[in-house]
């Protein structure tokens, strides 16, 4: 808790304005918020710069839509991952300014203007199949107060396609690659590259691709330094990293 908002409560209490149960009750608030199925951590922008995320997988419509309506109640962008459309008419209902965007699954609720530095991360994604994971990472980004650039559909397949952006790539502070199938394409932009590497396998592939394995695998074996790995399809987690780097004074 920011001592400003202490002191207020402190001083609501004095006067008389609040009870010993209220005040208390704003002073855990302060920490986290318990919803008896979640707890809220409303100190993570203080320790991490950045918001609670919902994970929608797993949880119900009803208990995404409670969550948003407490965390509407902060001074905070909300952003939700791995949402349905199911989900998102259930947060649309008590926040008509939501915005849903299909490919990436994401929910967000812009609330606060956050400044945005001048450097930008290029998200390259290696085929169009590999969109749903680089547009998560696009616009979890985007939330967290960046610029992002896209570019899609550049994999090793046909590596002219990315001679043709690598100006756009190079220009970025730090550069997100997404990749399904062997994921060569991490180490290709790797060695083309004076920037962080934060590579994305994804699920995308035949058999022996494993669910993301084979891509995952690769990029942790790549020969080109600076390339640094996350979970599979974890854009968000991607865009995480990313944002830490690109916010870097």
């Amino acid at each position: 808790m920011k001592d400003d908002e202490l002191k207020n409560i402190l001083a609501a209490f004095k006067e008389g304005a609040l009870g010993m149960e209220a005040a208390l009750e704003l002073i855990r608030e302060a920490s986290c918020k318990n919803l008896g199925f979640a707890r809220i951590d409303n100190q993570r922008p203080e320790r991490q710069g950045r918001p609670e995320v919902i994970f929608c997988q797993g949880k119900t419509a009803a208990q995404v839509r409670e969550i948003v309506e407490y965390m509407l109640t902060r001074d905070t962008n909300i952003l939700a991952t791995r949402a349905t459309a199911e989900v998102f008419a259930a947060v649309s209902e008590i926040c008509p300014r939501a915005e849903y965007n299909e490919t990436a699954r994401t929910i967000t609720v812009r609330k606060v203007a956050l400044n945005i530095p001048e450097g930008y991360i290029a998200v390259v994604a290696a085929g169009t199949s590999d969109l749903p994971v680089a547009e998560e990472a696009a616009v979890s980004a985007e939330i967290l107060g960046n610029r992002v650039e896209r570019i899609i559909d550049v994999g090793v397949a046909g590596i002219h396609r990315l001679f043709d952006v690598i100006d756009l790539v190079r220009g970025a502070r730090v550069v997100i690659v997404v990749a399904g199938m062997e994921g060569a394409l991490a180490s290709v932009v790797g060695g083309l590259v004076d920037k962080p590497v934060i590579a994305v396998p994804t699920s995308v592939g035949y058999g022996a691709s494993f669910g993301g394995l084979a891509a995952l695998l690769a990029m942790l074996n790549s020969c080109a330094g600076g390339v640094a790995v996350v979970n599979i399809d974890n854009g968000f987690g991607a865009a995480c990293v990313a944002s830490a780097i690109n916010r870097l004074p």
